[in-house]
């Protein structure tokens, strides 16, 4: 998990913003994460393409206007991606797809559950309990989880307090525990 903004993402910053073919660097820097996080949360390869272009297009655009507020750029990067793919869903009508990787729901178990070890039913119920969620809940799982921002990142991505992210992560663990404990 990053905290704040690092010298070289600023200097990164400050050259795209003196001079747009700069905006390369940052587009490098972040593409694989972005495109990840879009992919997991569309479901469909080429439309995350798309969506991940559009993504940094509109940082580019937005560049001269973007100040730093003491988070790094990858979080300005996600609000985009949160709203284009919000956007991708309103317009499409398409149902919000759930992919979590064994991986990722493992360590998301372990974080709800650490008395038992964990077993193939565990990681299905675990889906099925991520399934019941609204699109925000999961989306807050998984930047908290599976991307690893910190919850002021994230009250910045959903444009809310720091302390209100970090109070409605724990109120989502605590429902998803107790599906999950339902469920057993």
């Amino acid at each position: 998990m990053q905290s704040g903004i690092s010298t070289s993402e600023e200097f990164l910053i400050k050259q795209a913003k003196s001079d747009p073919s700069h905006f390369r660097a940052l587009y490098d820097l972040y593409f694989e994460e972005i495109f990840r996080f879009i992919v997991r949360r569309v479901g469909e390869l080429e439309i995350s393409k798309d969506i991940t272009q559009q993504v940094f297009l509109k940082a580019l655009i937005g560049l001269e206007n973007y100040t730093y507020k003491n988070i790094p750029f990858s979080s300005y990067l996600y609000r985009i991606a949160t709203n284009e793919c919000n956007q991708f869903f309103r317009d499409s009508r398409k149902v919000r797809y759930v992919s979590i990787d064994a991986q990722d729901q493992s360590s998301l178990f372990t974080k709800i559950e650490t008395e038992k070890s964990i077993n193939e039913d565990d990681l299905t119920n675990l889906q099925e309990a991520l399934e019941k969620l609204s699109s925000e809940e999961l989306l807050m799982v998984e930047l908290r989880f599976f991307e690893k921002r910190s919850f002021k990142e994230i009250g910045f991505i959903l444009n809310i307090s720091e302390n209100l992210a970090k109070v409605r992560t724990y109120r989502i663990l605590k429902k998803i525990k107790k599906v999950l404990e339902k469920e057993s």
